[in-house]
Order: structure tokens, then C-alpha cells, then sequence
């Protein structure tokens, strides 16, 4: 099962908002929200909740391909969010997400018996380019037991 197949299966809203996971790898992810009418806004784009998902999913997407390995001792948790709307977004709209920090920083970090947090970054953009929103996720992975 695929990064993308495993978020959809376990997220509901992944898969409530029809989100495709175009490229997942530990260096960057990428996830597409499609145009879907019943999740616009007052204006006709993307609905500002469901581009924070679009976002936060590609965040969720990456940190599973960078540290999915550590999963038997680690889970990994979001700690913080934040979002800027830069643009109008309309249409189909892109998450590409990337990590703040090497993730042999983090893992080392665990190794030493710490609770190691990292940013990831992520860059919304519409079709045609343009950077509709830009969000950093802090996550965390919490040692098991």
C-alpha cells in the first residue's frame, strides 16, 4: 500500500476531500486538491478548511516517507499549524510539502531519548503557478511508551 493509498484509508477527511497523492517521497510531497464545487468558497475556489487539509495532508505525507521507519518506536503527531493565504485560488490546487530539518537530525535526536520536532513546509499553488497559500506544520515524533 502506497503513502497515498495508506492516508486515504486512515484520514477520513483525505478521503472525504477526494485528495490524490501525486508523489510521496522523505525529500518532498505532493497532493492535489481537484476542483469540487461542493467544497468552495463564498467566491467560488477552494474552501480555506479544505486547502489547511490539502496542506496538512501533504505535511502528514512526507513525514510518513521520511520516518515511517521509526513507526514501531515513534508516532509521529502534529504539534502546530499555520497558514497564509497569499492569492485567489480557483480551481485545482497543489500541496508540495518539504522537511524543515535533515531528517537524520530528528532521528538522531530520538535515538537519544529526546522528543524531537520539526517544521515541515508547504507551498500551495494554483494551476497556473501562482502560490495561492504557503503553511508550516511543526510535528513531532512521540516516543512509544
Amino acid at each position: 500500500m502506497s503513502i497515498g493509498e495508506m492516508l486515504a484509508a486512515t484520514v477520513p477527511m483525505a478521503r472525504t476531500l477526494n485528495l490524490e497523492f501525486l508523489e510521496t517521497s522523505p525529500e518532498r510531497a505532493v497532493v492535489s486538491l481537484p476542483d469540487q464545487g461542493e467544497y468552495h468558497n463564498h467566491v467560488g475556489g477552494p474552501h480555506a478548511g479544505a486547502m489547511f487539509t490539502l496542506g496538512e495532508s501533504a505535511s502528514g505525507a512526507i513525514v510518513l516517507a521520511a520516518f515511517g521507519d521509526q513507526l514501531s518506536r515513534a508516532v509521529p503527531l502534529a504539534v502546530s499549524a499555520e497558514i497564509t493565504y497569499k492569492k485567489l485560488a480557483m480551481g485545482a490546487v497543489t500541496a508540495t510539502a518539504t522537511l524543515g530539518r535533515p531528517a537524520t537530525e530528528v532521528v538522531a535526536q530520538l535515538d537519544a531519548g529526546e522528543r524531537p520536532e520539526f517544521p515541515v513546509t508547504i507551498a500551495i499553488q494554483r494551476a497556473d503557478g501562482a502560490v495561492t497559500g504557503e503553511m508550516t506544520v511543526v510535528w513531532t515524533l512521540r516516543p512509544n511508551g
